[in-house]
Order: C-alpha cells, then structure tokens, then sequence
C-alpha cells in the first residue's frame, strides 16, 4: 500500500483544516517545500498536494507551490483542489503535477472530467470522491450533492476511472480513526478500482488494516503533523513492504 503524505495550502503555506471547514484553519508550515523535502528524506515517494485556496475560488491558484516542489524534489505528485477547465488542467500538469484530482467537476460536469479522461489517461486522473453520510460531497465540502457514493464511483468505472481517493468528511482532520467499513462497502461493490483512503487517519496499526481490506495507497496528513505517526514508523514502513 502506497504512503501519501498530505500538504493542504492556503496562501502559500502548510496548513490542515478539520471536516474541510476554512474556520479550523491551523498553520503548520510557512514553507511547504522544507515538508516535501522533509518527507522524501524519509523514503516517501507520493504526495497529495491541495490547492484550498482553489477549492474555494474554483479555479486553480496555488500552481507556483506545485511547480516549485515538482521542480525541488524526486516526489510524484498529486494536485487537486478547484481543477474546473481544461486550461486548470493544462496549467496543473505543465506544473509538475503526475495525477490530477478531479471531484466536484465530475458531479457538476460529467462530460468535462470524461473528456480528461479521455484526453489524458485514466493513469493521469483520479476521481475525488468525497463524501458526507454516503453522499458525494463538492464545492470544498462547502456542499453535498444528491449523488450517492456507490453508484457515483460506479458510474466513473464504466467511463474508464481506476483510480478514487475517497475521504469521509466527517472524519477528516479528526484524529478518530478512517472508514474502515465504507472503504469495505466500496471494495465490495467495485473491485477493480485502485482506492486511496483519506480522512481521519490516526494511528500507525491502522495502516495495515487498511492495507488488508485491499486499499493501494493512503493520504495521511494531520497524523504526522501532531506526530500520532512518526516519520520513522513511515520509513520502516515503506522499506518492509
């Protein structure tokens, strides 16, 4: 199971919010740089890097942080948050980016997130599937739609989606342990995507569970930042498996 560290930026720096709300705001790094650097020093080799600020405006905005840490480090990178129009895309990619997470364009605009999948690959994109009580949250999480989960990430795997992150809202940022059950429910019912579990990540045997229900990468964030992981335990980790 692949180990995605998190870096969630607003103006430029660091920060985690809990359950996506603007309000929870915390800083933990001015220089989003020196924490992708310092990940790669310990053998990570995947980030997922969101563009907050773009989530809120609907259009990318932190492009500079992405193209100065694809430029600075060996990491691949994965940059979501706000991707709304092809040119989003073009400007996310030229920038360093390997993937691209797309979520609420896929719920507002099916037929713009089936033409990047066309155009780039189902290896270029991945489907954010967020949700709130089984129903796919957009706009930031500032929104749920009426889209159930299931058959939402159902309907991508008939247009070519491999690969999800699936984050349970209620659970992000809160230090209470994933959605063991949900991402259970959602192997179950479309085994054959590549599901990448995010929210509410909090211990380090939590990790292998994970794993066995039949996740193929996790995105940790506020864990390692109030240190309920070490880097240390992330680098054993990786080297073992």
């Amino acid at each position: 199971m692949r180990i995605i560290p998190a870096i969630d930026i607003i103006n430029g720096k660091c920060v985690r919010l809990s359950k996506g709300d603007y309000s929870t705001e915390k800083i933990y790094n001015e220089r989003p740089l020196e924490v992708a650097k310092m990940f790669e020093n310990h053998g990570i080799k995947h980030l997922h890097l969101v563009d907050l600020d773009g989530a809120k405006a609907s259009h990318i905005v932190n492009h500079k942080v992405l193209e100065t840490i694809a430029a600075k480090t060996n990491l691949s990178i994965d940059f979501g948050g706000g991707l709304k129009s092809d040119e989003d895309l073009r400007i996310a990619f030229e920038s360093g980016a390997n993937q691209i997470t797309g979520g609420s364009i896929a719920v507002k605009n099916p037929s713009t997130f089936k033409n990047w999948l066309e155009t780039y690959g189902a290896q270029k994109i991945i489907l954010g599937a967020d949700a709130n009580n089984e129903k796919v949250a957009v706009g930031g999480w500032l929104e749920e739609s009426k889209e159930k989960l299931v058959p939402f990430i159902q309907k991508y795997v008939e247009n070519g989606v491999r690969y999800v992150i699936c984050t349970d809202i209620s659970k992000d940022g809160m230090l209470e342990g994933p959605s063991f059950k949900l991402y259970q429910k959602i192997l179950d019912q479309t085994p054959q995507i590549k599901l990448i579990a995010s929210g509410g990540i909090s211990t380090f045997d939590e990790l292998p569970k994970l794993a066995e229900i039949g996740c193929e990468g996790t995105i940790i964030g506020k864990a390692i930042y109030e240190h309920k992981i070490s880097m240390k335990q992330l680098e054993n980790y990786i080297l073992n498996n």
